[in-house]
């Protein structure tokens, strides 16, 4: 029996690879944002950095371990063979969990996730073990450590508020002082704020994060315990000095110096909190192992009292691995690339293309603050007023909008960087497991809000994204305890079958999520690649234009063909994912439409003309995903309805017509693409041919109809195919026609 034990052990440190894989890639969101968001930085030199930070952090969590071991549930109220199954079904629910988030975009608390998975599956085993020895419900108390709980719990939700209100406070003072205008400001005040800001990270991070650590003796601790202040503000004295050398001397921006540590002190932090939540679990099962090996017993009465003892540490060559497999993750996880852009996205300064769509809430709350802003100003002297908004007034930038401008500015970074390493160094040192995500997440939407980046154009977008952002946590809590709880008896019910079953069914799962993802990846590269903002010139925007017409028309010809084929075999299924690419198109034409505005404002000041005319085929371009998805709908309808099906003649008419459409725009994507405009002319003079194909298949059903159709449903999809293929063709010669004046005129 002892060798299934081994087998555990062996997959729970598969698990803990993966674990470190899927957590990684959803928690570097929170050391990176600030850095990435503003471009202070490169992004080589801000991974590197962060990189250092991750693996010196590693070290530092030796002392965090026991909370996987005895900070949720009483290890002595459990076998060996319970703990095993209960740290089994944390890892595979956490992987599940986090990879959907990840898949999903949404950075979520692993430090949550883990907490409610312990929870659930103790709970789980807890209420067996009572119900197959006859205890009562009233002692399950004494199985799980409530208190410790509960403090954690506790730790976490206030952590929300107090990261939103310090972040808040912290940048309102800090732009008040700076102003958007900062290059000037820097050199009186830059000093002071880069003395304050590195003290306190260096002391917070490098000294209150030395508590228990191994190369730190208890003695050489206390001396530093006792002498606190005396150190912070040594460090205060040594940094300013330093700060205003750099600034005087080297002309360097102290911001950039901040931004630079503030990323290293928070990844280290980042590691040194959350690494208990990717490894913490399988630590704790090879301690238990050892203690089991130690005793003898059988694994199914041995009691694991011991494992809650506070000298057990976590072996130093774990610490590495796990320090280099998370820095590994760091460099070449494409998940992590898009929890990033949601918090950069729901933090930047102005406006943009928003990624989430309001709700009755956010509607609410923008509505009430709105209400109370006007009542505040009412109250406030007019003077003071004027005052306060001339420090919020932004900077107007002179150079042209482009996809490598900062999302928001270094002042707000700096900041960002400052007090969440403060809150989690402090969560750290307290052997709180505050949640990274929540207190670095909740400082950027609190020093958003305080910079007045939420403006009447984007706050309804901005606060549904945080609320489906803090309502997906809520969603974590909730399935971490379910699933862990039902993972937790089936691997209790079902033995070895139970765990071989789960671990080839985990495999699948995440096998399939990777798939999903890369094609997710690859249909939103497109939609970027249709969406540019740093076109100035008249034949940028004609390039850029061909580029898109080319697009469209290629996932147009391949949608209708499909389509017809589909109705043709009544293929619901298929019609159903028509269905879905068909919404895909119409998506990528809103996002250009969305970028309008961004576009006409980067254009030359004498190209009135090309606005209007990149404005016109965008028109075009709508009527033409407008056909489709009325094509689309209706052959999904009928089918869906079980109408008869269409008959012969009819779908030999149909496929005449997909065959010639599908000439056109094969040679009309080639034209456009490699911009060779003289096919236009050929193109239109065979426009008549199309539409004479359609109208002689109108005149054969209207003949049909009165001699041997009698299925009025068919002539109506019939008709309405036709007629939206011919409304198609014209959108399609209406833009050529178009192209090609505007071509003529721009020549000349």
């Amino acid at each position: 029996m002892d060798q299934i034990y081994i087998i555990m052990l062996i997959a729970l440190g598969v698990l803990a690879i993966i674990d470190l894989i899927v957590g990684v890639s959803n928690d570097a969101v929170n050391f990176l944002n600030s850095a990435v968001g503003s471009k202070a930085i490169s992004f080589k030199t801000t991974m590197i950095v962060a990189s250092l930070g991750v693996l010196v952090g590693a070290m530092f969590s030796s002392g965090m371990m026991e909370i996987a071991r005895s900070g949720i549930f009483v290890p002595s109220m459990f076998s060996f063979n319970d703990v095993m199954i209960i740290f089994l079904a944390v890892m595979i629910t956490d992987i599940l969990l986090l990879d959907v988030f990840n898949s999903l975009g949404l950075p979520t608390s692993t430090t949550v996730s883990i907490i409610f998975e312990l929870l659930g599956a103790a709970v789980c085993l807890a209420l067996y073990k009572i119900y197959t020895t006859d205890d009562t419900f009233d002692n399950l108390g004494m199985y799980i450590n409530t208190k410790k709980a509960s403090e954690i719990v506790y730790s976490i939700l206030l952590s929300v508020v107090l990261s939103f209100a310090l972040g808040s406070f912290i940048q309102y003072i800090s732009r008040l002082i700076f102003t958007f205008h900062y290059d000037k400001k820097l050199k009186y005040f830059g000093a002071i704020f880069g003395g304050i800001a590195i003290s306190a990270i260096t002391f917070f991070i490098l000294i209150k994060g030395l508590k228990g650590v191994s190369f730190i003796s208890k003695d050489q601790y206390a001396w530093i315990n006792q002498h606190q202040f005396l150190i912070l503000g040594g460090n205060f004295i040594l940094f300013l000095v330093l700060s205003q050398i750099l600034i005087s001397f080297f002309k360097v921006n102290i911001l950039r110096v901040i931004i630079l540590i503030g990323t290293f002190a928070l990844a280290l932090a980042f590691a040194g909190n959350d690494l208990v939540n990717f490894i913490g679990v399988p630590i704790a099962a090879f301690n238990s192992y050892e203690i089991f090996q130690a005793s003898g017993a059988s694994g199914d009465t041995f009691m694991m009292g011991a494992l809650a003892d506070d000298s057990i540490v976590a072996p130093f060559y774990f610490l590495l691995l796990a320090g280099i497999v998370m820095v590994v993750t760091l460099w070449t996880s494409k998940k992590a690339k898009s929890v990033i852009e949601t918090g950069v996205n729901l933090s930047r300064q102005g406006d943009g293309v928003e990624k989430f769509s309001p709700n009755l809430a956010s509607r609410f709350i923008v509505r009430l603050g709105v209400n109370i802003g006007e009542g505040m100003n009412y109250f406030l002297p007019k003077k003071l007023q004027i005052k306060i908004d001339s420090r919020f007034k932004t900077v107007e930038k002179s150079a042209k909008k482009t996809e490598d401008e900062p999302a928001f500015d270094m002042v707000r970074a700096s900041v960002n960087l400052m007090v969440a390493s403060i809150l989690i160094a402090i969560g750290t040192s307290m052997k709180l497991p505050l949640s990274t995500t929540y207190v670095t997440f909740m400082v950027a939407m609190g020093t958003s809000f305080a910079d007045r980046a939420w403006d009447r154009e984007s706050a309804v977008y901005r606060i549904a994204g945080v609320f489906k952002v803090i309502g997906g946590w809520f969603f974590t809590a909730i399935v971490a305890f379910l699933l862990a709880f039902v993972m937790a008896y089936i691997l209790k019910i079902g033995e070895v079958f139970a765990f071989v079953g789960l671990l080839l069914l985990l495999g699948i799962l995440l096998y399939r999520s990777s798939r999903k993802h890369k094609k997710k990846v690859k249909y939103e590269a497109e939609i970027k690649s249709l969406r540019k903002e740093d076109i100035g010139t008249v034949k940028d925007m004609i390039t850029e234009s061909s580029a898109q017409i080319s697009t469209v028309f290629r996932r147009t010809s391949a949608l209708y063909s499909s389509l017809i084929d589909n109705l043709a075999s009544e293929d619901l299924a298929k019609l159903k994912q028509n269905k879905k690419d068909q919404k895909k198109l119409e998506k990528e034409i809103d996002e250009l439409k969305s970028n309008v505005f961004y576009f006409i404002k980067n254009l030359d000041d004498n190209s009135v003309e090309a606005s209007k005319f990149y404005i016109l085929i965008l028109g075009y371009l709508q009527d033409m995903v407008q056909s489709i998805d009325f094509i689309t709908s209706n052959s999904y309808s009928h089918v869906n309805n079980n109408h008869k099906k269409l008959k012969f003649n009819q779908i030999k008419g149909l496929k005449t017509i997909d065959d010639q459409v599908q000439k056109l725009l094969l040679l009309l994507e080639d034209s456009f693409k490699n911009e060779e405009y003289n096919k236009i002319d050929v193109i239109l003079k065979d426009k008549q041919l199309l539409l004479d194909t359609v109208s002689d298949l109108i005149t054969k059903q209207i003949n049909r109809i009165r001699t041997t159709e009698t299925s009025p449903k068919n002539s109506k999809l019939y008709f309405a195919l036709l007629l939206e293929t011919n409304d198609l063709v014209n959108a399609i010669m209406n833009l050529l026609e178009m192209f090609k004046e505007f071509n003529k005129v721009d020549k000349n």
